[in-house]
């Protein structure tokens, strides 16, 4: 293994860690705070993290890079920052990492349909079988009964499919970029929208709740790690070994949301341990295929 593929494998652990411990950051935050304050505290502590890279960077802004650089900042992450801790008021933080791992099998399609990406038959059956694993999932205990759909499992989904959407947007219209310019960039557009929202919010929720402060640095931390150097990690590992590698980060990623979901008291019964094992399956295929 070169050094490149060393440093990528590298960067792709530290953002499994950052990244699976982010839904236990994102549970805390609910405890005191609403889904929309969780989103624009975590999105606005990252652009202040991030703010003085974007000003280094702002001559990278330009007729070729701002409109990928604001589908990133939207769709790659305002909007599935706003679903994530929605979908965890009603999803536990282990199954909430579990379900991103589809992230693979979305870029796959995504790429398909609207980015000319080659397929075959491993890819096509990977697909199939992560949705097959989703499906169970959002079942709940019953898999044959769809009426008993935990539809917050959805919210997630959907934003799945919207990172697959960004990182097929900086893996086409953005590979002249480094992840930081990128990350800063995009984090420019969203801070502001943040600031606006959390101006108009009501907090009696949060100043009545006796672990605001503690709730507060859990969702600072997630801002700082899960947005700002995780997002920055994941540009840079797009620019450097493809959008499929990079995407496959959802390997690992559960094995970590589930240990930290298992020591916050979270349970597995049999049929979610076996809809992980079958969407780790897919993910593998598409990802295998892919090579």
């Amino acid at each position: 293994m070169d050094k490149k593929n060393f440093a990528s494998w590298i960067i792709l652990i530290i953002l499994a860690l950052i990244w699976g411990g982010s839904y236990i950051l994102m549970k805390q935050g609910l405890r005191s705070f609403n889904f929309w304050q969780v989103s624009s505290i975590r999105m606005l502590s990252a652009f202040v993290f991030l703010l003085p890279f974007a000003i280094k960077n702002l001559k990278k802004l330009n007729k070729k890079t701002i409109i990928p650089i604001i589908i990133v900042a939207f769709i790659g992450n305002l909007i599935p920052s706003w679903l994530y801790p929605l979908g965890q008021t009603q999803v536990d933080s282990n199954l909430a990492g579990v379900l991103n791992s589809l992230v693979p099998v979305f870029v796959l399609i995504i790429g398909l349909l609207f980015f000319k990406r080659k397929t075959g038959f491993l890819q096509i059956l990977g697909v199939v079988i992560g949705l097959i694993g989703a499906a169970l999932l959002i079942t709940k205990d019953n898999p044959f009964h769809f009426g008993q759909m935990n539809f917050y499992s959805l919210y997630i989904i959907f934003a799945t499919i919207l990172y697959s959407i960004n990182i097929n947007q900086v893996n086409r219209f953005l590979m002249g970029l480094k992840g930081i310019e990128i990350s800063s960039l995009a984090f420019l557009f969203i801070g502001p929208v943040s600031a606006g929202i959390l101006i108009g919010s009501d907090f009696s929720q949060a100043a009545a709740s006796s672990t605001m402060f503690f709730d507060l640095t859990c969702v600072v931390t997630l801002g700082l790690f899960g947005s700002a150097i995780a997002v920055t990690l994941v540009n840079s590992l797009i620019t450097r070994a493809g959008s499929m590698f990079a995407s496959s980060v959802t390997y690992i990623i559960p094995v970590f949301a589930i240990f930290w979901g298992l020591l916050d008291g979270e349970t597995l019964n049999i049929i979610q341990i076996a809809a992980t094992v079958i969407i780790m399956i897919s993910v593998y295929l598409v990802n295998k295929a892919h090579k």
